[in-house]
């Protein structure tokens, strides 16, 4: 031991005024191998410790991807039974869809039905109406061409004959009858104050009517003649006055016995039955003409009697034709209004075909809407994200009004 100690005091180097021997040398590497030792252990254990936390976060980790393997297998199951419930679902909203269109067309159906056969029962009323209402025009239109083909007959004016029998009533009677119809003269008619007319014509439009007076004096006038054949002027001259006399009473009688305040016209016929009577009376009796004129007779030979019934036989058939227009025209404004009414049915029959092909059209867009949803729901696809959440899936299944079906797909982190 003593041998080793000049050996440890031995100089190994000089720091100044320090002097290191070999002691102190040992003694630093002790020192330097007691801290290396310490740190190796120190690095040990904490490499140990390391491998210790590192194990247990490996069987955390493990636990936990086996807690999350359970969440999905779960969520899976879940989701299975989801699609299953789903699939019921949809099964029996599309039988419940199918048979309200089943319902909704068979319904449809019977009110289209119904209403094309009321229509058809409109229109075949409408076209009887018609039918009826063209018969009518028919035999109106048959009734003006039967008045338009009617021509007057007109008698040949007899020469100035003056034997009896040929003058008078028998020839103002003939002249009216073949110059008027039946209905339209009535001879010797009573009237209201009892009078009766030679003849009354009746005026068209519920006028008052025209009375002729045929009772010419011609035995006045043949003792005029019969005084100038025997050359007496004494005596023509009295059968002239008396003549003057005897058509002036005749006058005053017809002025004073038809003239009837709206039952008759204020002027009235006096028939003279032959032309040289009528002439001769133009000629010489100036004054009888203008007396008559004054009382409003008129004083009409057989052709102005003649003409005058050509005139009322144009009235009344102008009148007649105008109550045919007139009816034509009624039934063609109630024709109208038939076609007017078969105008509207038939439109409220185009709208119906219209609103029914509409809602034919929204129940086919309802349900191409409800197959392309099916085929969406069909084609759906399912998968996972890894992440600090929760797992993804189907977390929702939510129904919308119109009776569609929508999944909402939440992602989460593991």
């Amino acid at each position: 031991m003593d041998q080793l100690l000049p050996i440890f005091s031995a100089p190994l180097a000089q720091l100044g005024n320090s002097t290191i021997t070999v002691g102190h040398a040992l003694v630093g590497g002790a020192a330097v191998l007691v801290l290396l030792l310490a740190g190796l252990a120190i690095a040990l254990w904490r490499s140990a410790r390391a491998r210790t936390l590192a194990a247990a976060e490996a069987a955390e980790h493990a636990r936990a991807a086996e807690a999350r393997m359970a969440e999905i297998t779960r969520a899976q199951s879940e989701m299975q039974g989801r699609m299953a419930t789903i699939a019921d679902v949809f099964g029996a909203r599309q039988g419940e869809l199918n048979k309200a269109i089943s319902d909704r067309l068979d319904s449809m159906t019977g009110r289209l039905g119904q209403s094309m056969s009321e229509q058809a029962r409109a229109t075949h009323e409408s076209l009887s109406k018609l039918q009826e209402r063209l018969a009518v025009i028919d035999t109106a239109q048959g009734n003006i061409q039967s008045l338009a083909g009617q021509v007057v007959q007109l008698q040949q004016i007899l020469a100035n004959k003056q034997t009896r029998g040929a003058f008078g009533q028998s020839r103002m009677e003939a002249i009216i009858a073949d110059g008027l119809p039946s209905s339209a003269y009535e001879f010797q008619a009573t009237l209201s104050n009892g009078n009766r007319p030679d003849c009354l014509v009746r005026m068209p439009n519920d006028a008052p009517s025209l009375v002729i007076d045929a009772k010419f004096p011609l035995e006045s006038w043949n003792a005029i003649r019969a005084a100038a054949d025997a050359e007496s002027p004494d005596a023509e001259k009295q059968a002239t006055q008396a003549f003057r006399r005897d058509i002036d009473v005749h006058i005053k009688a017809i002025a004073d016995r038809y003239f009837i305040q709206g039952e008759t016209q204020d002027t009235a016929f006096m028939f003279v039955p032959s032309e040289s009577i009528f002439a001769e009376i133009h000629e010489n009796f100036e004054a009888l003409v203008q007396r008559a004129h004054r009382a409003r007779i008129v004083i009409v030979s057989p052709s102005l009697l003649m003409l005058s019934i050509q005139v009322i036989q144009a009235v009344l058939k102008d009148a007649r034709m105008r109550e045919q227009a007139h009816l034509i025209q009624g039934e063609v404004v109630r024709l109208m209004e038939d076609v007017g009414r078969l105008d509207d049915r038939v439109r409220k029959l185009q709208a119906h075909f219209s609103q029914a092909n509409r809602d034919i059209d929204m129940i086919l867009t309802s349900t191409e809407k409800v197959t392309k949803r099916g085929q969406k729901i069909e084609a759906l696809e399912l998968g996972t994200v890894e992440g600090e959440g929760e797992s993804r899936g189907v977390s929702q299944v939510a129904e919308t009004k119109s009776g569609s079906l929508r999944l909402r797909v939440v992602e989460g982190d593991d």
